[in-house]
């Protein structure tokens, strides 16, 4: 054989073999081989609130591979989207790493540095979040600075943060046994566990993995409870007789005429009324209380963005705001609580304010598209409202001079307007589980013995429509406040699907509660509280190749014990 025709043999052979490497590439392929695209943690987290925060700091604590999926671009939820005024209602009741979260706030604002708008001496917090004089934990703070925190702990942590990725609601849990096995988003990433947390202020995961739940107001008769369901007349007292304030705060003057032609009916109703009426005292509903955003707001020239009118501003959808100063209001319609740096958490307050009464009752179950609408619609009604505040000739003078010495942060958020994307969403859906916890709980007349954190906050709910009473005025229905005697244990239970429905999966935002019970629960630091203990029951589990259901209890408050949490006072 020639050296050429020798040459030219090997380059066949040559050719042949890459070709046959090619066809079993593709067939190793084609068979389901193994992908880079679908990596299997120890436990899935999804939604960065507060809770999932904790949740994924305490996983690798626990020396677990974690993964904290946030459907957004920003982590934190309400804490880094507003609320700085933190609803706490006994500083005693919060321990672990939410407890290390206000102390990391306070290590923040010890530093001069960090002052840029005004001295300290300058700031003064105030209420419930006042920090005592030796107290080394400090409860006001800019979002902007709970953000940092956040972001340079999961840093610290070594988490793996994986953000704008969106589930699969239709699609994207797996189910084998009982058990979940992967999650997929809508970009077609998945995540396989051994366990997951639900950490949404919706119930995203929960819902989507078909484990029971509910929405609305529960009828009083169906726990027993006195301070569920519609409430359109005083109640004075609790079960337990502590004081309580039903339909009065934050309503309307009397006189405030509902129709869009005062004094005629058959000109309509004025926008977001109920024409329906508001329902039968303490019946059930699917009712939301109101959503608003938390704003942020500065009176700093410097950093100020001054209110604008939105595009669409219909002077009409404030008519009732007009009418209730005009029928003799004479409150300020918001709380603005200070801030460091010369900001605010600013809140509802009066019968017409940062409240979008009656408007989210789509929001839970909502479309990702629909909920951006619903949002927006929040954000335009809001906006809207602060320029009337600061501008129309209707608002008394001393209440339009003062909001418009207020405006926008420059530097807090990412929106050139100066507004959060993170809507308040006090309440959607809320998990149906194991046991679900009531008033009587909050109020201490029923006591669980399976704790795995601390309620403290009153009982409250914010108004959850408008309507007209019998006397012909607009009124708003829904709010309650009632105090709770001290701080009281949330059951483990709370936080576990029933074993039927689901062997895997926590819930310690979206939790098992009645509407008035949530009402208590929902505070951010509680939800850390319950995001560290989940985790810390989804590690255990693991270790014991348990479902989550079959954890020991003595062995899971030994561990949240020994880190720091508080189970009883």
């Amino acid at each position: 054989m020639t050296e050429l025709s020798a040459f030219f043999k090997a380059k066949v052979v040559l050719r042949n073999l890459k070709m046959l490497l090619a066809v079993s590439i593709m067939l190793w392929i084609s068979c389901g081989a193994p992908t880079a695209a679908d990596p299997e943690y120890d436990v899935v987290i999804y939604g960065g609130t507060s809770g999932g925060v904790a949740a994924a700091i305490q996983s690798t604590r626990m020396n677990k591979s974690v993964v904290l999926i946030e459907p957004e671009n920003r982590i934190g939820g309400l804490t880094t989207g507003g609320l700085g005024q933190t609803d706490i209602g006994n500083k005693i009741a919060i321990g672990g790493i939410s407890r290390e979260f206000y102390e990391r706030i306070k290590s923040f604002y010890d530093r001069p540095e960090n002052w840029k708008w005004q001295e300290k001496e300058a700031y003064q917090d105030g209420g419930q979040t006042r920090t005592g004089a030796n107290e080394n934990s400090m409860w006001t703070f800019e979002p902007s600075v709970a953000l940092a925190i956040y972001e340079d702990w999961i840093k610290n942590e070594n988490i793996e943060l994986i953000k704008n990725e969106k589930l699969d609601r239709k699609n994207g849990v797996k189910m084998e046994n009982g058990k979940i096995v992967s999650i997929t988003t809508l970009s077609g990433k998945s995540f396989s566990g051994k366990m997951f947390i639900d950490a949404t202020y919706e119930g995203d995961l929960m819902a989507a993995a078909g484990v029971s739940y509910r929405t609305g107001r529960e009828a009083n008769s169906e726990f027993e409870e006195t301070l569920n369901g519609v409430h359109t007349k005083l109640t004075d007292t609790t079960m337990s007789g502590l004081p309580a304030h039903n339909a009065i705060n934050h309503n309307f003057v009397d006189g405030v005429d509902p129709y869009i032609v005062a004094g005629d009916t058959s000109s309509g109703l004025l926008p977001y009324i109920n024409p329906d009426g508001p329902g039968v005292d303490g019946e059930g509903d699917n009712n939301l209380q109101a959503y608003c955003f938390r704003m942020c707001l500065t009176d700093h020239p410097e950093n100020r963005i001054p209110f604008e009118k939105p595009q669409d501003y219909e002077e009409i959808n404030y008519e009732l705001l007009l009418r209730n100063y005009e029928a003799g209001e004479d409150g300020f319609p918001w709380i603005n609580s200070a801030m460091p740096n010369r900001k605010t958490d600013t809140n509802n307050r009066t019968g017409f304010s940062t409240d979008f009464i009656g408007q989210n009752y789509n929001y839970p179950e909502a479309s990702y598209e629909e909920r951006d609408r619903i949002r927006e619609a929040h954000r335009n009604y809001q906006k809207g409202l602060m320029w009337t505040l600061a501008n129309h000739p209707r608002i008394p003078d001393h209440i339009r001079n003062e909001v418009a010495r207020w405006g926008m942060c420059k530097d807090e958020f990412e929106r050139e307007d100066g507004w959060q994307d993170q809507l308040y969403i006090r309440e959607a859906r809320r998990l149906d589980g194991v046991m679900t916890m009531t008033q009587y709980h909050c109020e201490g007349i029923e006591v669980v013995q399976d704790p795995v954190g601390m309620g403290a906050y009153g009982m409250d709910s914010h108004h959850t429509q408008r309507y007209v009473n019998d006397a012909g005025n607009v009124k708003n229905e829904g709010n309650v406040e009632a105090r709770v005697a001290a701080p009281y244990p949330i059951s483990y239970r709370a936080i576990l699907p029933k074993e039927n429905e689901c062997k895997n999966l926590l819930v310690p935002v979206c939790l098992s509660a009645t509407h008035i019970a949530f009402g208590s629960i929902r505070m951010e630091p509680v939800f850390m509280v319950l995001g560290q203990s989940a985790a810390t029951a989804a590690c255990l589990a693991i270790e014991q190749n348990q479902n989550i259901q079959e954890v020991d209890y003595a062995r899971l408050q030994s561990k949240l014990l020994e880190d720091n949490q508080v189970l009883g006072i």
